[in-house]
């Protein structure tokens, strides 16, 4: 059993943030560290404008509201020629900090419908009203993750196992009918799950097809595990206190054929101080094995195949506790194995 973080630490306000970051998750999680998110560094930095500085043949700009598209003649905003220009940064830091690694290795980028419902279309309003702009976005998506992809592996030549996971916290609220409009007296409309699993499909197709491993995450209930493996997730992220008995179910069919499940087990943001404090090691792996038993599986059956986790990104954390909590999965993973 092995331990991973989901992507986003928190910002200690410093030059050195991001240099100490890539040390942290390179120190922390031996056997499959990732590139880390910042958020805290603003809007370019985050999962939105992170994934923006990807995408291949679309261009945005910041403005108010938040990321807009600018059509195929605006040309690239200010704020997403510096999303990129800090990516490529970040990457150079991954790259000097992971000279000689060899293993696995993970990066994240925003899922479809999450970038759909929260990037706005030239002429207002969210790509997700648009059934055009949401298949060009998606597919734009897709090209633009291979190439990151062979970026990192490029950077860093030493992977033999690199996995890309899709953010998707917005899925669930996309396939229910929950997102606000522009106006926030609307909602957009549902989007049915045949066409939510074709744009999830060209994305995860593209990492598989860039030789590396798909994985998707959320840390939002609801979200349709089935439609995730259907559309070719070969790693479910999730939260353990989020699942419902459905979700048990697929997940437990999901090891038992042979896809990874990363469980988020360790909370995600400082527990509140009471007489227990922080959780052990002990009391984690107690956990895991518990819900194995409930699953009627065993940890040497699961092997790898079972990662651990924070619940979900650690961005609003402490900066003490967003350590703590990287160490923590990785010390209740190796008590596990």
């Amino acid at each position: 059993m092995i331990a991973t973080g989901v992507g986003s630490l928190p910002s200690l306000g410093t030059a050195d943030d991001y240099r100490e970051a890539v040390r942290i998750v390179l120190g922390e999680l031996p056997d499959l560290p990732h590139v880390p998110e910042l958020p805290g560094r603003g809007a370019i930095a985050d999962m939105t404008g992170r994934t923006l500085a990807i995408v291949d043949g679309l261009d945005a700009d910041l403005q108010p509201a938040g990321w807009r598209l600018t059509g195929t003649s605006g040309g690239p905003g200010v704020d997403h020629r510096r999303a990129r220009s800090l990516l490529a940064q970040d990457l150079d830091t991954v790259e000097e900090l992971a000279e000689g690694y060899e293993g696995a290795f993970k990066l994240q980028v925003t899922g479809p419908w999450t970038l759909a419902a929260t990037v706005e279309r030239p002429r207002g309003d969210r790509v997700l009203a648009d059934h055009g702009a949401r298949r060009d976005l998606a597919q734009a998506l897709a090209e633009g993750v291979a190439a990151h992809a062979a970026e990192v592996r490029k950077r860093v030549p030493g992977v033999t196992r690199l996995v890309v996971q899709l953010d998707e916290p917005a899925l669930a609220a996309v396939l229910a009918g929950r997102v606000p409009t522009a106006s926030g007296y609307g909602r957009h409309r549902s989007i049915e799950a045949p066409e939510a699993s074709e744009a999830l499909g060209w994305v995860l197709g593209a990492v598989a097809g860039a030789d590396a491993e798909p994985w998707v995450h959320s840390c939002a209930p609801g979200t349709p595990l089935d439609l995730l493996a259907g559309a070719g997730a070969a790693g479910l992220s999730v939260d353990h206190g989020l699942l419902g008995p459905a979700d048990h179910d697929h997940l437990a069919g999901s090891l038992e054929a042979g896809r990874t499940v990363a469980l988020g087990i360790v909370p995600s943001t400082d527990p509140a101080v009471s007489s227990a404090g922080w959780p052990t090691d002990k009391s984690v792996a107690e956990r895991v094995l518990r819900w194995l038993d409930m699953l009627g599986l065993d940890a040497e059956e699961v092997g790898d195949r079972l990662v651990l986790t924070p619940t979900c990104g650690l961005a609003g954390a402490t900066p003490s506790y967003a350590r703590a909590a990287l160490a923590l999965v990785r010390t209740s993973a190796a008590a596990l194995s």
